[in-house]
């Protein structure tokens, strides 16, 4: 038998292909990167707008703390932020049992001490998520306004989401993959639970939607997000207006000397009202209430946009393209 003969005689049947979209290793390559960033963008979108979701307030602070019940205001601390896991024992807040056998560290105390502050900031975030998800659903239009959103996590996103849920309404969870383990929290609504590769992404999602941005007290992740949009609104980059509420006005002080950088030159003493300071649920409300009543509710724009709703939204979820047009290409699976 010639070369060429035993060559074919060896030839085995080649299995398909994968497809290019269903190629993890393409995928997850960095060739693939575009691709998952327009995922980032694109998938978001059709959820949205099939949710109907028209805008969004958004609710930023500290994910490093679990709080058990408004009943039990002990807190356990978490490893990182978002992380599933607990901190370690001596970074824990004092028990009650430690302090009163004097068994609590100085750090223990300062934490038992803090760990009383944070859990009513859970509740107030928890109450004034609820107030809003209330006002809001009361609002006219097919279409849902100032959605409750948070980072999905644990803590004060936890409260926000969990504030709008106890009031019946949707809430949105933007999660982000970590290096560590963490789950979302259960009190966002499933069809709006999201988990995001990209931050830059995540953030994007942030800002897009928001009408109204409400910091609580929080580390770095929520000192990013608070002056990520504080410096949207200050260049001008938003094609609308805003509202930020920096809740717990004790803390932020104690933290940064905003009007030190107006003092000082590095920002327009006007930049100092792109904020507002509350301390209470109710101060809170009334801020974003009025706000957004001025700023969104009563303009111009969203009275033309009220009238063409009522012409031409259909009480129905929104269709797919598919399901509006009909099939373009034939389907593969």
């Amino acid at each position: 038998m010639d070369q060429k003969n035993m060559d074919e005689e060896n030839l085995r049947e080649l299995e398909s292909a994968p497809l290019a979209y269903e190629n993890p290793d393409f995928i997850n390559s960095p060739d693939g990167r575009v691709l998952r960033i327009l995922a980032e963008y694109q998938e978001p979108m059709a959820r949205f707008r099939r949710e109907r979701i028209q805008d969004t307030v958004v609710f930023f602070g500290s994910a490093r703390f679990r709080a058990l019940d408004e009943a039990n205001s002990a807190l356990e601390l978490l490893e990182n932020t978002g992380s599933a896991k607990p901190a370690p024992k001596h970074e824990q807040p004092a028990s009650a049992d430690e302090i009163e056998k004097g068994e609590a560290t100085a750090l223990k105390l300062r934490l038992a001490e803090a760990a009383v502050e944070m859990a009513r900031y859970y509740e107030d975030a928890r109450k004034l998520a609820g107030m809003m998800s209330t006002w809001s659903a009361s609002l006219p239009g097919r279409r849902h306004r100032f959605v409750i959103t948070s980072g999905g996590g644990p803590g004060i996103m936890e409260a926000a989401n969990r504030g709008a849920h106890e009031a019946g309404c949707k809430t949105i969870g933007l999660n982000i993959k970590l290096p560590f383990e963490q789950h979302p929290n259960p009190y966002i609504t499933p069809s709006l639970n999201f988990d995001f590769h990209y931050f830059f992404m995540r953030k994007y999602w942030f800002a897009y939607l928001a009408k109204a941005l409400v910091v609580f007290p929080g580390g770095f992740g929520t000192l990013d997000e608070m002056f990520e949009v504080l410096t949207l609104a200050q260049t001008k980059k938003l094609a609308k207006k805003i509202t930020v509420v920096v809740y717990g006005s004790s803390y932020w002080k104690n933290v940064i000397n905003l009007e030190m950088l107006a003092e000082k030159g590095a920002i327009a003493p006007s930049d100092l009202d792109l904020f507002q300071f509350a301390d209470t649920p109710e101060e809170a409300f009334a801020i974003l209430k009025k706000s957004l009543t001025v700023n969104h509710l009563e303009s111009e724009y969203e009275r033309e946009q009220r009238r063409l709703e009522a012409e031409r939204i259909p009480d129905e979820p929104a269709p797919s393209a598919q399901e509006m047009l009909g099939p373009d290409i034939t389907k593969t699976m």
